[in-house]
């Protein structure tokens, strides 16, 4: 075989590998009223199981993003996350759903939950295990929106994202298992914060577990979303 025809082939296979691996990808809309009156209106990204069996409810991890990917482009989604390890595991159970914040706002948990109750419409979720994870902006979108509907979601992982406004209400958020993730050096959302909100949720008899990354700074999510544990530990939880 020549050097070049098999180069071709190899750059074949290539090409055919990433069509594979973005072709459960899907970018969608949302733009509806609610009965409460109030306006859902997210473009987002969905990722479905590579091996999905037709009707299975699937297990579904909610991913908020962070301030940097706001806007009205959901392939900016892709930048930090869950994706990388998802499309490194053929047999990765979840589907993932983020949707994207518009540019200047804030996630906001009233409009987040009907997100959610129309995502449930459309595709078949397994409504005892939806985890719920977000890094910066979407770590206190996280702990916003369990405060919203405590029985919601079957586990929870927010990352660099707490403040003292969530310590007045450790009682509420007890009832959600917890993954808390912070960098030991973040320079812009102080790592005292999740410490503290741990103390005070593990003071009240809550399940939570906490890792401070010594040496990280405020990107304490790349090592996160590449720890198989967390996805394990999803899985271990039900509502």
């Amino acid at each position: 075989m020549s050097i070049l025809r098999f180069a071709g082939i190899l750059s074949f296979i290539q090409i055919a590998m990433a069509a594979f691996s973005q072709s459960n990808y899907t970018i969608q809309s949302m733009d509806t009223i609610r009965y409460t009156g109030i306006k859902v209106d997210y473009r987002y990204l969905v990722r479905m199981p590579e091996n999905q069996k037709e009707g299975e409810p699937l297990p579904l991890i909610v991913f908020l993003h962070g301030s940097g990917e706001r806007g009205d482009d959901p392939e900016l989604l892709k930048v930090h996350g869950p994706w990388k390890f998802a499309d490194s595991r053929p047999d990765f159970p979840f589907m993932i759903v983020a949707p994207q914040c518009k540019r200047d706002l804030t996630w906001e948990a009233v409009s987040l939950d009907l997100f959610l109750d129309e995502i449930m419409l459309r595709y078949p979720v397994d409504s005892t295990r939806i985890y719920l994870t977000g890094l910066s902006r979407g770590g206190f979108g996280v702990w916003d929106w369990v405060l919203y509907h405590p029985e919601r979601f079957a586990a929870i992982a927010p990352i660099c994202g707490a403040s003292n406004y969530h310590l007045l209400c450790v009682n509420i958020l007890a009832g959600t298992p917890a993954w808390i993730f912070h960098g030991g050096k973040d320079n812009i959302i102080p790592v005292e914060f999740s410490e503290k909100l741990a103390k005070s949720l593990d003071d009240f008899g809550a399940e939570v577990r906490t890792t401070i990354y010594p040496e990280a700074g405020h990107d304490s999510w790349t090592e996160t979303y590449l720890n198989p544990e967390l996805y394990d530990w999803f899985l271990r939880h039900r509502r």
